[in-house]
């Protein structure tokens, strides 16, 4: 069993939700990405999504992109991101980490040399944006067979045959694309999110995280109320551009927030019936 599908069935089992935070490796600088790692689980993270920058992150919104050429500026690389991985598994040898990102690093890499350097320096899972599940089941096989669990995006537009795709394909979690838009979009539809996570989840047979237009504790609590788990990117984002100097303990400071925030769910706290 994965560290993944270890901190679900932990959770699932205490009846709380994951809290899934990403920040972008090399933002705000290189040094800085094993500190905020490591804030991201004091505060509360149960798997951290790490971003590989990329030069045309199609996905992302504004704040996202800004984060991704700052690093890429200070020299940041995917072989680079993998030592900030092995680094922070230096110190934690828990907290399950996705890699988040594009195709053309993987693919400047090879798919196999990236695969085995990834879980080599102690990566669980990857999630990327444009390896489409039915036309990467090749890349899906070697993760699996390489000891990480490839990750899938499922979006409001997703038909029942990407949600077959996806379960065939992936494994770990699914991604749940609340809303059309890039991350940072703030028109989340909670009401929306719920009548389509049990669909998924019968679908797909795995946990479903939500992201993108989840920026505080009261949209992390609507979301969690119907997901196993809550995805939030850029507004962590936010927190480390608009706090220079003190990105380590704001960025600490939030992530207590939310997961306060999910685990009144379990108690019943701040539920309205």
């Amino acid at each position: 069993m994965s560290r993944i599908q270890t901190v679900f069935q932990r959770l699932q089992a205490e009846g709380r939700k994951a809290l899934i935070p990403f920040v972008t490796a090399g933002f705000p600088s290189p040094e800085l990405s094993l500190p905020l790692m490591q804030a991201l689980v004091d505060g509360g993270a149960d798997i951290i999504e790490l971003g590989v920058p990329f030069s045309d992150p199609m996905a992302d919104g504004p704040t996202i992109q800004r984060a991704s050429e700052r690093a890429l500026a200070q020299g940041m690389s995917l072989r680079k991101v993998l030592e900030i991985v092995r680094a922070f598994r230096a110190t934690d040898a828990a907290t399950p980490v996705v890699l988040m990102g594009y195709a053309n690093p993987i693919e400047a890499m090879g798919a196999e040399r990236f695969v085995s350097a990834a879980a080599e320096a102690g990566v669980d899972g990857v999630l990327v944006v444009d390896y489409p599940p039915e036309e990467c089941v090749g890349f899906a096989a070697t993760a699996k067979a390489g000891g990480l669990d490839p990750i899938f995006l499922l979006a409001p537009t997703s038909s029942e045959q990407r949600y077959a795709d996806v379960a065939s394909a992936g494994s770990g979690y699914i991604y749940y694309v609340s809303l059309k838009g890039v991350t940072g979009s703030a028109k989340l539809d909670v009401e929306e999110v719920a009548r389509r996570i049990p669909d998924i989840r019968a679908a797909v047979g795995m946990p479903v995280g939500v992201g993108f237009g989840i920026r505080d504790a009261e949209s992390a609590r609507a979301v969690g109320a119907v997901a196993d788990a809550v995805v939030i990117g850029s507004r962590i984002i936010e927190e480390i551009e608009n706090n220079p100097g003190e990105e380590v303990a704001r960025v600490a400071a939030f992530m207590r927030d939310i997961r306060c925030a999910l685990d009144d769910l379990a108690t019943g706290k701040g539920v309205t019936q």
